[in-house]
C-alpha cells in the first residue's frame, strides 16, 4: 500500500524486508546524504510530511513507519527489549535501501528513543543524532529522580496499564469527533502541541489520520499489564510499545557506554511548554496523582512526577563528561511537536546542525 495523498515531492512506497513490509515517505536526492526521520507514539510519518519537503534536496530525507503505526505492516512488540524491535526493524530497512554510510537520526518523542537505541546497537551506522522531544532515557512512568530510581521494584505505574481508556477506545474506532476530553482530536490540539497553535485544517485531518493509524491491542498499543500490589494497582506486561518504553525494560542510559570514537555528536530540540515528555507531564501518575486527579496517591516520596527532562540531561551530561558532544535547544511557546509548531526555526536548527 502506497499513499495517494502525499504532498507534492514526497514519495510514497513500501519496502519489503525479512522483518517487516515498512511504508516510508522520501524525498530529495537518492544519493544524497541520508537523513532518517523516526516519528513517536500514536503517529506516524505523517507528523514529518512538511519536514522531508522542506529539508534541502541535496539531502535523501527518509521517513518509515514503525511497526504497528501508519501503513507498515503490523507485527506484535516484544517489550522485553525495550525498543529493540524497532530498532532492529530499522536496521533490516536501510540495508534493505543499500545505505552503506553512517546516517544522521532525526527521532521525535519515542522515535527519540529508537534513535539511541539504534545508536547504541548499531554505533558505526550513525553520524548523528537530532533528538526531539524525546522519550526519558529511563522511559515514561514510574521512576522518581534524575537516577531513574523506580518508585516501585516492579515498576509499578508504568506499561500498558496506564493508558486512558477512553482515548485507547476513540483510537480504536476511529473517532475523529472532536468532543470528550481523550478524543484523539481534542489531544492533538491540546497535547501534542502548544495548545495557542493552530493548525492548518487539511494537515490536521492528516495529523490525527496518523494518530488514527496506530494498531490497539495488548501486543502493540498500548500494550499488555499485571496486577500490582503498588500503587495505581497495574505494572508492566511483556508486549507492547508503552511496556517497551517503561523502565523495566527501556535502558537508553547506555548510550553513555558507546566507545568514545563511535560517540554520534547530539543535538537536543525540545519545546518549553510540551505536556507529554516534561517533568510535569500531564500523561504521568505522579503528575496526576499531585493534581489529585487519581485516588491513593501515595505522595511525593513515594511516587513523584518523573523527572524526564532533567534525567534526559543528566544522561547527556554524562555522555559529554565520557567524550561525546550534545547541544540543548529550546523554543519558547512550543509544546511536543516543535517541527509542526515552529517548522521554520526546527529547519535552520537542523540545518545548522547537518551541515557542521
Amino acid at each position: 500500500m502506497t499513499r495517494d495523498d502525499t504532498c507534492a515531492g514526497v514519495d510514497s512506497r513500501v519496502v519489503e524486508t525479512d522483518r517487516l513490509e515498512t511504508h516510508v515517505l522520501e524525498a530529495g536526492d537518492s544519493d544524497g546524504a541520508p537523513v532518517v526521520f523516526l516519528h513517536g507514539n500514536v503517529s506516524s510519518s505523517r507528523f514529518f510530511e512538511d519536514t522531508l519537503v522542506d529539508l534541502p534536496e541535496s539531502y535523501r530525507a527518509i521517513a518509515p513507519d514503525m511497526r504497528g503505526y501508519g501503513d507498515s505492516e503490523t507485527k506484535p512488540v516484544d517489550a522485553t527489549n525495550g525498543l529493540g524491535d524497532f530498532a532492529g526493524d530499522l536496521r533490516a530497512f536501510l540495508t534493505d535501501l543499500r545505505i552503506d554510510e553512517s546516517v544522521t537520526l532525526v527521532g521525535w518523542s519515542n522515535g527519540g528513543g529508537v534513535a539511541m537505541r539504534y545508536a547504541i546497537d548499531f554505533p558505526e551506522a550513525v553520524d548523528a543524532l537530532v533528538l526531539v522531544n524525546p522519550v526519558s532515557p529511563y522511559g515514561f512512568g514510574g521512576t522518581k529522580d534524575v537516577e531513574g530510581t523506580p518508585c516501585f521494584d516492579d515498576y509499578a505505574g508504568s506499561g500498558g496499564g496506564i493508558g486512558n481508556d477512553e482515548f485507547v477506545s476513540a483510537l480504536a474506532e476511529r473517532d475523529r469527533d472532536p468532543s470528550g476530553e481523550a478524543s484523539p482530536r481534542k489531544i492533538l490540539r491540546t497535547y501534542y502541541v502548544d495548545p495557542t497553535h493552530e493548525f492548518d485544517p487539511d494537515r490536521e485531518e492528516s495529523y490525527l489520520t496518523g494518530m488514527l493509524d496506530t494498531v490497539i491491542g495488548e501486543k502493540n498499543y498500548p500494550g499488555s499489564a499485571i496486577e500490582s500490589e503498588h500503587w495505581p494497582g497495574v505494572a508492566p506486561g511483556d508486549t507492547g510499545v508503552n511496556n517497551a518504553v517503561s523502565p523495566k525494560y527501556c535502558t537508553l542510559d547506555e548510550i553513555t557506554d558507546i566507545d568514545e570514537d563511535e560517540k554520534p555528536a547530539v543535538r537536543w530540540i525540545r519545546g518549553d511548554s510540551d505536556q507529554i515528555v516534561s517533568n510535569e507531564s500531564m500523561f504521568d501518575l505522579g503528575t496526576l496523582g499531585r493534581m489529585g486527579q487519581l485516588p491513593g496517591w501515595p505522595g511525593e516520596d513515594v511516587f513523584p512526577p518523573q523527572p524526564m527532562v532533567d534525567q534526559t540531561r543528566a544522561v547527556l551530561e554524562e555522555y559529554a563528561d565520557r567524550g561525546g558532544a550534545y547541544e540543548e535547544v529550546v523554543f519558547g511557546n512550543t509544546g511536543h511537536t516543535p517541527h509542526v509548531e515552529v517548522p521554520g526555526d526546527f529547519m535552520a536548527r537542523l540545518e545548522e546542525f547537518l551541515s557542521h
